[in-house]
C-alpha cells in the first residue's frame, strides 16, 4: 500500500484515515563485507531493515526488525555500516521509552548488540520534544558510532558493545565567533553533505 501517512483524510486520494508510515527515509547504505561481498542495506521507517543483494537483482539476504514503525517511528533519517555491523538509530517518538541503538551482523543479520534509549538530558524549554528519540543519522568511526537524539545531545557508541563512551549536550547557548546568540537543540534530521546534523528548536 501506498505511504499516506501525511494525509488529512477527506483529501483528495486519501482514505477516512491517515495510513502507516512506512516509508524509507533513510538513505540506503551500500556496504562491503570483510569477504568482499556487497550488500544494499536499507532501513524503513516501519522498524525494519533490510539487506538485498545487488547482484542477485536485489535478492533479499536478511531482515531485522529494530522498532515497531509507523508514525514517526522506526528508523527516520540514516543507519551507517562498517566492515562487520550496520547501525540502526531507532526513533519510536510515541513509545514509552523512544530510541536505542542496534548493531546488526551484516553477514547474518542477527542482533550483535543493543543499547537501550539513554536517560533523555534535562530540556528545558524543549520539554514536547525531549526525549531519547534517535530520528537522526548516525556516523560509525573506528571504534566509535555517533547518534544524535532528540534531547539535544549527542552519544558516542562503542563499536564493540554499545556502552555510551562520552555525550555532549547542544540544548544550550554557545558562544559565536561573530558575537551573535545562539543556541542549540534537538536533533532530528538527515545528515548533509557536508556532515553536519540539522539541528531543529
Amino acid at each position: 500500500t501506498p505511504d499516506v501517512f501525511g494525509c488529512t483524510p477527506g483529501d483528495i486520494n486519501c482514505g477516512d484515515r491517515p495510513g502507516p508510515d512506512f516509508d524509507f527515509g533513510a538513505s540506503p547504505v551500500l556496504a562491503t563485507l570483510a569477504n568482499g561481498r556487497q550488500l544494499v542495506v536499507a532501513g524503513q521507517k516501519g522498524g525494519v531493515v533490510f539487506a538485498l543483494d545487488p547482484d542477485k537483482r536485489g535478492e533479499q539476504v536478511w531482515r531485522y526488525r529494530a522498532g515497531g514503525g509507523s508514525g514517526l517511528g522506526g528508523i527516520q533519517w540514516g543507519i551507517a555500516a562498517d566492515r562487520d555491523r550496520v547501525y540502526v538509530p531507532v526513533a519510536e517518538i510515541y513509545n514509552p521509552a523512544p530510541g536505542g541503538l542496534h548493531a546488526v551482523d551484516l553477514a547474518t543479520g542477527a542482533r550483535a548488540w543493543f543499547a537501550p534509549p539513554a536517560d533523555p538530558l534535562p530540556c528545558g524549554r524543549l520539554s514536547r520534544s525531549c526525549s531519547g528519540a534517535q530520528f537522526s543519522a548516525v556516523t560509525v568511526l573506528p571504534g566509535i558510532v555517533l547518534s544524535p537524539s532528540n534531547d539535544g545531545a549527542v552519544r558516542a557508541y562503542s563499536t564493540a558493545d554499545g556502552t555510551v563512551l562520552w555525550q555532549f549536550d547542544t540544548n544550550r547557548a554557545f558562544t559565536t565567533v561573530n558575537g551573535v546568540k545562539a543556541r542549540g537543540g534537538s536533533m532530528s534530521g538527515p545528515v548533509s553533505e557536508k556532515g553536519s546534523t540539522r539541528f531543529i528548536d
